[in-house]
């Protein structure tokens, strides 16, 4: 199914936001660090069953995103003429469209489940038109300090939803009527004097239950329609006042605060190497001082090794003759040696 978001709205001097806006449009007012849209694009991104977004009032320049494809139509001038712009860009995409998803650019709280479990359970039933109305009590369970418009109906107290399914046929037919409704749409008694007196004296005196109500206004403009009760709160929390949007600010920054630590969480831890262990320093004694000082003052010593030499083979080592000088003798003297070259020889006669 593909979605409509509606972003047109400026709002005026008159308007509770304008000093917010200062110009601007209403859907590009920060909440907790995005454009409010962004947070709606975020949700019908998630949603499985979205197929494309329709952005109706603002322009590819406000660097918006989407994990669906995105289209921009300029603002219509009124919201009726919004919707119908969106329906006919729909039907210009697909042509075999047949439901479309209405949605309001200023419903920041949305998330892709709601969106989900809207079109699931719209698709049930083959109606014209699927109107949500959240209960009172689950509005104030979830915001307390919303302080939203109610419609007191006979068997509970509902606000409406900012997010609805309907047939592309309701942008061809009734606009007239539907023109008066959403025009109203903030005063359920003006809407119900649109459906009709007996309509508005039923509301008025508390006898309206929510199955009268939609009977009554699809009788009335000639349709089917469906009620659909939201169990959550936040596709009916719409930003109109001041303390709405700085609620919703606070809410979302919690969202955000606590998203980032569930995936701290969920992130494995690397063990790193033990640090070494210090050894704690003994005190130092008077005595241990002046040992300390006084081995300062001697030199230090060496701590170097002396070089070894490389062993080697014993070898013989050759000996050298060394010839002793002959001693001296007087001249004329015969040495010992000539001396006994000079003994005569025996004769052998005698």
């Amino acid at each position: 199914m593909d979605a409509i978001v509606t972003a047109g709205g400026i709002p005026l001097p008159q308007d509770p936001l304008y000093t917010y806006a200062k110009g601007d449009s209403k859907a590009l007012l920060d909440v907790a660090g995005k454009p409010m849209i962004q947070w709606v694009l975020d949700a019908l991104g998630e949603a499985r069953d979205v197929e494309n977004v329709i952005i109706v009032g603002l322009t590819p320049k406000s660097g918006l995103t989407c994990s669906k494809p995105l289209h921009y139509l300029s603002n219509q001038g009124r919201m009726l003429s919004n919707i119908v712009a969106g329906v006919n860009k729909v039907l210009e995409i697909n042509p075999q469209a047949e439901y479309v998803l209405i949605v309001s650019s200023d419903i920041p709280a949305l998330r892709g489940e709601h969106v989900d479990w809207l079109i699931e359970t719209c698709m049930q039933t083959r109606d014209d038109l699927y109107y949500g109305v959240c209960p009172r009590e689950v509005m104030e369970t979830r915001f307390p300090n919303s302080r939203r418009t109610y419609t007191k109906l006979k068997d509970m107290q509902v606000c409406g939803a900012d997010i609805n399914v309907s047939h592309v046929r309701m942008a061809t037919e009734h606009l007239d009527m539907w023109e008066q409704l959403i025009g109203n749409r903030k005063s359920p008694m003006k809407q119900a004097a649109t459906i009709g007196f007996g309509t508005l004296f039923m509301l008025a005196t508390g006898n309206l239950t929510l199955t009268d109500a939609v009977e009554r206004i699809t009788e009335r403009i000639g349709i089917t329609g469906r009620p659909i009760v939201w169990e959550h709160a936040e596709p009916c929390m719409d930003v109109d006042k001041p303390h709405q949007l700085e609620m919703l600010r606070e809410d979302l920054q919690a969202r955000l605060e606590a998203e980032a630590a569930t995936r701290a969480e969920s992130t494995p831890v690397t063990e790193s190497a033990p640090k070494p262990v210090r050894r704690a320093k003994k005190p130092i004694t008077p005595k241990a001082e002046s040992t300390k000082a006084a081995a300062k003052k001697a030199p230090a010593k060496s701590t170097k090794k002396p070089a070894t030499t490389k062993k080697t083979e014993d070898k013989p080592a050759r000996v050298k003759s060394v010839k002793k000088p002959a001693p001296k003798t007087p001249k004329g003297k015969p040495t010992p040696k000539e001396k006994s070259v000079a003994k005569p020889k025996k004769s052998a006669a005698k």
